[in-house]
């Protein structure tokens, strides 16, 4: 039982010197809605940039997985 409450004074002594030193580094956010709206839509090119990517992925990786059985048949010349 000793040896726990000396590890939790430790522990206590540790953690609680280092929470105001944390705190002190703490910056207030001042942005506005702009700048908020101005990053949401910068997010929402960069989702609808991706979307199109990784459908394309997910065709060749589809592609490339198909069985091989399938050869292109030769244009047939109807000769005169």
């Amino acid at each position: 039982m000793m040896k726990h409450a000396a590890v939790w004074t430790m522990l206590m002594a540790v953690f609680g010197g280092a929470a105001p030193a944390l705190a002190a580094g703490a910056r207030e956010d001042s942005s506005g809605i702009v700048v908020w709206m101005f990053l949401g839509f910068c997010a929402l090119i960069v989702i609808a940039q991706l979307m199109p990517a990784v459908l394309m992925m997910l065709g060749v990786v589809k592609s490339v997985g198909r069985d091989k059985e399938f050869t292109p048949q030769k244009a047939q010349h109807k000769s005169k």
